[in-house]
């Protein structure tokens, strides 16, 4: 990655404008309606903002959080695929970077919703399913049901599968075309 203008100034922590501070706040908000702690999102919004890499204890004090918080967050994100340890020459501190691209962030972030929770309730929903058809004790609603989600699932996360091959250029076209493209599948 090329280095930008905003990592020459690598010793002191950054500082929020109200706009900035407003994002932060509001990510965090948004984290945790989505089961996501509050102070893992405001880093990620910190990060993401800001756009180069910082050390935990800029964070820490830029957010007013614990460094021990900033840590486990800073684990939580690297789990996520969100952000990554960066090395600067000159300094021994990890310094650590979030994505910056929208369509790498929210790729990444259904990634790993699916692997955390799509894919285990797909396997569940395929063994119960497997289970209910030699069980006389399971009404046959029931089963129906449990087979009906799994499938649907499996196309759902089929389709997503397909559509992530698909290159950015040309899913970016089929976005600009919205509902279009039903009219030109012809309803």
């Amino acid at each position: 990655m090329a280095p930008t203008p905003a990592l020459l100034s690598l010793s002191e922590p950054p500082r929020l404008s109200p706009v900035m501070a407003n994002v932060v706040l509001h990510w965090g908000e948004m984290g945790a309606r989505w089961g996501v702690n509050r102070s893992v999102a405001q880093v990620h919004a910190l990060l993401w903002l800001v756009g180069r890499p910082l050390p935990a204890e800029d964070i820490a004090e830029t957010l007013s959080i614990a460094r021990s918080n900033v840590s486990t967050s800073l684990d939580e994100l690297q789990g996520y695929r969100l952000v990554t340890l960066v090395h600067v020459i000159g300094d021994r501190r990890n310094r650590y970077q979030a994505k910056t691209d929208p369509w790498e962030i929210v790729r990444t972030i259904i990634d790993e919703r699916k692997k955390r929770e799509i894919d285990p309730t797909l396997e569940v929903l395929r063994s119960a399913s497997a289970s209910a058809a030699a069980d006389d004790t399971t009404p046959a609603d029931v089963k129906r049901r449990m087979a009906d989600m799994a499938a649907f699932i499996e196309r759902m996360t089929g389709w997503y599968d397909q559509m992530k091959n698909v290159p950015r250029p040309m899913l970016e076209r089929m976005f600009r075309l919205g509902a279009r493209i039903v009219r030109l599948l012809g309803k």
